[in-house]
């Protein structure tokens, strides 16, 4: 895989639910301006977690890497840890994705259950990822290019609505510019508070653009390709989620926008667009199956590389002819599978933690690699390396690794002061003490058997 496909798949992660439905609750708790500020800072924080996994990512080009950085720079438990964490986040969205996939399907075909569709799109993804990795990366592009030219469109036809323009024939009303980013209550109707709470939903909602480091193994040219689409990715999610936001906000009274109606279909409604409910739905759709392929080739990568470290059963490392991890594809695919059971008949509060679970797991990732990052370059200066003769080397260290890591840190802490996020807590902690503990005791006295 190229430059292009690295970067349509790190945006096929993150441009999808978090941005075409949950921003409609992100911009009514920050406010127009508050929910641009949380945005701003997501992107930053990718920005800084992107240079530090493109060093790694050259580094160690291996495919599913994320453990092993952490397993070399840290320490064996905490990449057995990493690697879970990362797998369990994927795994129970698959599910959740193709439930709300098979929801939105019955827009169109009410008399078709549920669980139909979802067993149609589990069978056309795992085809996809069962034929080739070339085969994924190009379906992925396709994948991707239809949210993003949605996000697109929204950001021309409702900035030229911001601009006074009726594009195409909408009837008057519109607001000017930045006005409604004054509301009555001020720049921050809810308090900088509410800015605070949400910037921890907004690191979730970028959660996928690590995705580059995943897909490492299987690119042409990894110094050349990592570095230029982590660029690429970082300046089009600045530019799409922060425009679109922007947009919306502007578009929309903060008071009008929730979780009942996707804003993009507001927007579009607002300028005109026909059928607009009607396209969103299939944009929407396309948009979770896209980030199902991607967490299902993150999962089954992830899982061939702990069986290839001995952390996980054999049978996961096997390759097809073409190089696939099927046994593994499979595995992820059950997992998914089982997650996508529990939130059909289990309580809605099951749901909602395993939700929860995955938003901790992710940014748990991201301070493993910014932790992995800070002691590889500290590990290579201290063995006489000369920092000059690396590919690539995250700049400004160690303020990049050390900063990454802080905010994350902060959001996670920041997440007790949420009722809605604080069960991630409560069931992240003890998941990742589970997996330092099954490692102390199961996986440390098997290697030293072997040894």
């Amino acid at each position: 895989m190229g430059p292009r496909h690295l970067i349509m798949i790190a945006m096929g992660g993150v441009i999808g639910s978090g941005l075409f439905v949950s921003s409609g609750y992100t911009i009514s708790q920050a406010g127009p301006l508050g929910a641009v500020i949380a945005y701003l800072i997501g992107a930053f924080v990718v920005y800084l977690v992107m240079t530090c996994l493109s060093e790694l990512a050259i580094a160690y080009p291996v495919s599913g890497a994320f453990h092993v950085y952490a397993a070399r720079s840290i320490g064996p438990g905490t990449g057995f840890a990493t690697a879970w964490l990362y797998w369990l986040t994927w795994a129970v969205a698959i599910g959740s994705e193709f439930t709300a996939s098979g929801l939105l399907m019955q827009r169109w075909f009410p008399e078709v259950d549920v669980w139909v569709w979802c067993l149609v799109f589990a069978a056309l993804l795992f085809g996809l990822n069962a034929v080739s990795s070339k085969f994924f990366g190009e379906s992925e592009f396709w994948f991707s290019l239809v949210k993003v030219a949605a996000v697109i469109g929204l950001i021309v036809l409702g900035g030229a609505a911001l601009l006074g323009f009726q594009p195409l024939g909408a009837g008057g009303g519109h607001p000017v510019l930045f006005e409604n980013f004054h509301t009555d209550a001020g720049l921050f109707p809810n308090g900088f508070t509410g800015v605070f709470i949400t910037t921890l939903a907004v690191f979730y909602a970028f959660s996928g653009s690590e995705l580059i480091g995943v897909a490492a193994g299987e690119t042409k040219d990894p110094a050349t390709s990592i570095p230029k689409a982590m660029r690429s990715t970082v300046i089009r999610l600045l530019i799409f989620f922060v425009g679109a936001i922007a947009v919306i906000a502007a578009t929309i009274p903060y008071d009008r926008v929730g979780l009942d109606e996707s804003p993009f279909v507001t927007v579009f409604s607002a300028v005109g667009v026909p059928w607009a409910a009607d396209i969103m739905n299939f944009v929407i759709i396309t948009a979770l199956l896209s980030a199902g392929n991607s967490g299902l080739f993150s999962c089954a990568r992830m899982l061939h590389s702990l069986a290839g470290e001995g952390q996980a059963p054999a049978v996961l490392k096997k390759l097809t002819k073409r190089g696939i991890p099927l046994v593994a594809l499979s595995v992820s695919m059950v997992g998914g599978l089982a997650s996508l059971v529990s939130s059909v008949v289990a309580p809605e509060t099951v749901f909602l933690v395993l939700v929860s679970i995955s938003g901790f797991a992710v940014v748990g990732v991201w301070m493993s690699i910014t932790a992995s990052h800070f002691f590889h370059r500290r590990a290579f200066v201290r063995d006489g390396g000369d920092v000059a003769s690396l590919p690539y080397r995250a700049p400004l260290f160690p303020i990049v690794p050390i900063l990454a890591f802080t905010l994350c840190l902060v959001s996670l802490i920041g997440i007790a002061f949420d009722p809605a996020q604080a069960a991630a807590l409560y069931f992240g902690i003890p998941f990742v003490a589970a997996c330092y503990a099954y490692h102390h005791f199961k996986i440390k006295p098997a290697r030293r058997a072997r040894a």
